[in-house]
């Protein structure tokens, strides 16, 4: 494929010396060629083949010839395991893995484990499965959320040529049996909570030999009959064993596999998606050209290590030698946490990052008059420096800013956001507020985390950045939903992927992979791009997710569902349609503090938060702050939610509405607030005298 590339490159490069010496050459406005070079030269186009004149596959400008698929610094990387090695070897006696110690039952400071003591248990936990007889290439469950353990162990999974499976604890026991037997998993590290679930179906997991739990302790453990087959351990046990017996490493290739990440999706079984050690290592080595992290930096773990978002953070943090500072688990004390450790790197997600715009505006509107002039004087002063491309004055940050960025340690230099749209004005709200770089990305498990990325530098918001080094990306036409490569001003088209970050495929599925991988190797995502200024990608679409109106209008609730996001009422929203109704209703999930708030104000008197959300002034006032939220953002008539419902229970995984990766599963969804749905449309019907045509 590269030398594909480097023959086109070759085949064009009199006309590329046209377009950069001549501006009066054809090829400068000849709309099928465009621009080889993006405006701000981030970008580079290609013809797909030789014999097509159309130019349409884009890559990094910071490697046009070659994919990336190493570091180029240290091109001896070429698995998770030679990454940590590296680490190790570089950064022993710095900090890498923390967490907060009790003294006396109180949360207090965090406890360090240095990179050289973190790679000698890494080597006495893969010696002790050694010990115990799992055989190389065998999967090893990982049943348990963020701390120092989970990492130790993914690192001796890679030395040991072992298969690590991510066991997301919030999935619930069905699909953890299922993932456990699809991917023949024989050992599992676990804590005494998820230790209960396994041994309740421990009959139907025949697979299993070994179970080792982690914070539990020896005179705990229970003891199963030899007639089960499986052995139940303690962390420190194993780890005991693993020193007495040293085994040496078992290095894996780069073709080897190096995870199987299970997508939970929006319906039916999870997919398990095969990642090689070479897949991750081209990712993070593509995508750490544009950002750099220095061993002085500490980064903040909580996003779930089974999703692939927190797997590239930890394989990139590893590489820079950072300090990796672990939550209690509890995303109530995340704050706590943030103040406690101070990070300068904070990765998250639109759903928290629009908790704290909300917070913030909300907060400063009830603020007064003076403090709301000043915060806003501030604010705009600031905002409009930084889109100049200018230094604001450090004086807004003395008045205002600086107690704002306390809230997330004070320190914080990067942010980054990942896994859904985030809102442009909130983007440019984390600019001004934390006076930090924020940067957005996209990816997805298929392709080992980052298609794309934002640059350091670039401060034009709603876009999801340029292609990563290590792939090229092309959109191709969906004439169904009226996108093609021929759309004016800008192509548009389903956004595909090619490259050393693309996945082995779905674990014993070849018919899901062969509908997503094509005869060329292009991975299809199913979402919607379109070529933006200066080629940047933009997200405006979801190929699968989308439903028709009665009137025969296509809608893409997740459009809708991220400009209503900014709802100062709601912390989240699920907008709802079918064939059979002419118009759109929603369920929000409001936050108790900001309606209880807006009550006081207008006088209303209620018993409990339930009939407050009964109320249909309270549903009223939602129904107008979304309408607002809609009209900023330019949404068509038939895209407005008619009708809303507000519910104080919030939508989490736990309870079935959400994804690991905080999407919405939408079948669930309208299972699960059906009546509400039925109520909603059954008022609309009666306040709207026109009947409601059906198709």
């Amino acid at each position: 494929m590269d030398t594909s590339a480097s023959r086109r490159l070759r085949a064009i490069q009199n006309h590329l010396a046209a377009v950069v010496d001549d501006e009066h050459s054809h090829l400068r406005t000849n709309n099928t060629a465009g621009e080889f070079f993006s405006e701000q030269g981030h970008s580079v186009v290609l013809p797909e083949k030789l014999q097509t004149g159309k130019w349409n596959v884009y890559r990094s400008a910071r490697s046009p010839l070659k994919l990336v698929s190493r570091f180029p610094d240290h091109p001896e990387i070429g698995t998770l395991h030679d990454n940590f090695v590296h680490s190790v070897e570089t950064f022993r006696d710095y900090k890498y893995l923390g967490t907060r110690i009790r003294v006396d039952g109180t949360v207090g400071e965090y406890k360090w484990m240095t990179y050289g003591e973190a790679g000698t248990t890494r080597s006495a936990i893969g010696s002790g499965l050694v010990y115990r007889g799992i055989p190389k290439g065998a999967s090893v469950g990982l049943y348990f959320i963020n701390r120092p353990e989970w990492v130790i162990v993914d690192h001796a999974c890679s030395a040991y040529s072992y298969v690590s499976v991510p066991l997301y604890d919030t999935l619930g026991p069905d699909a953890v049996k299922y993932i456990v037997n699809h991917a023949v998993v024989q050992a599992i590290f676990c804590v005494p909570e998820t230790l209960n679930i396994l041994l309740s179906f421990l009959s139907e997991i025949p697979s299993v030999r070994l179970i080792v739990v982690v914070g539990g302790i020896d005179e705990h453990i229970p003891s199963l009959p030899s007639t089960t087959g499986v052995e139940v351990l303690s962390y420190s046990k194993l780890l005991s064993e693993g020193r007495s017996s040293p085994q040496p490493f078992c290095p894996p290739k780069p073709d080897d596999i190096a995870t199987i990440c299970y997508t939970s999706g929006t319906t039916g079984t999870p997919k398990g998606a095969v990642l090689s050690h070479g897949n991750l290592i081209a990712s993070v080595a593509g995508a750490s050209l544009a950002v750099k992290f220095y061993s002085s930096d500490v980064y903040i773990s909580y996003l779930p290590l089974a999703h692939i978002y927190e797997r590239a953070n930890q394989i990139t943090v590893a590489y820079f030698g950072v300090a990796v500072g672990f939550y209690q688990g509890d995303n109530l004390k995340l704050m706590d946490d943030m103040a406690a450790l101070r990070p300068t790197i904070f990765c998250s997600v639109p759903r928290l990052y629009n908790r704290i715009y909300s917070g913030i505006t909300n907060a400063v509107k009830t603020s007064g008059g003076l403090r709301e002039r000043l915060f806003n004087a501030a604010y705009n002063a600031k905002k409009q420096a930084i889109l100049n491309g200018k230094n604001p004055s450090p004086m807004w940050d003395r008045l205002v800013f600086n107690k704002i960025k306390e809230k997330l340690g004070g320190r914080v230099r990067f942010m980054a956001s990942g896994a859904s749209p985030l809102s442009p004005d909130v983007m440019d709200f984390l600019r001004v507020c934390f006076g930090c770089q924020v940067l957005e990305g996209y990816g997805m498990t298929e392709t080992s985390c980052v298609i794309t990325s934002m640059e350091e530098g670039d401060n034009l918001s709603g876009h999801v950045g340029y292609p990563n080094p290590a792939c090229e990306v092309k959109l191709v036409d969906v004439p169904e939903m009226n996108y093609t490569s021929d759309d004016w001003p800008n192509a548009r088209g389903e956004i595909c992927v090619r490259g050393p970050i693309v996945f082995h495929g779905y674990h014993k599925d070849e018919v899901q992979t062969r509908e997503v991988v094509d005869e060329d190797g292009w991975l299809h995502t199913g979402d919607i791009g379109l070529w933006f200024t200066g080629g940047r990608l933009k997200i405006i679409d979801r190929k699968k997710n989308i439903f028709k109106l009665a009137q025969g209008e296509y809608i893409a609730p997740e459009k809708v569902e991220n400009v209503y996001a900014k709802c100062k009422f709601g912390a989240q929203c699920f907008v709802y349609g079918d064939s059979f109704n002419s118009s759109l209703v929603a369920v929000v999930s409001v936050e108790p503090d900001v309606l209880k708030s807006w009550a006081a104000n207008v006088g209303i008197k209620y018993n409990d938060l339930g009939e407050l959300c009964s109320d249909p002034r309270a549903r009223a006032a939602v129904l107008a702050d979304l309408d607002a939220l809609g009209r900023e953002a330019k949404l068509r008539g038939f895209e407005f939610a008619k009708a809303v419902t507000l519910v104080l229970e919030p939508f989490t995984v736990e309870n079935g509405l959400l994804t690991p990766t905080f999407k919405i599963k939408r079948p669930q969804a309208k299972a699960y607030f059906a009546k509400a749905i039925a109520n909603m449309y059954a008022e609309l019907s009666t306040s709207d005298p026109s009947p409601q045509t059906k198709l």
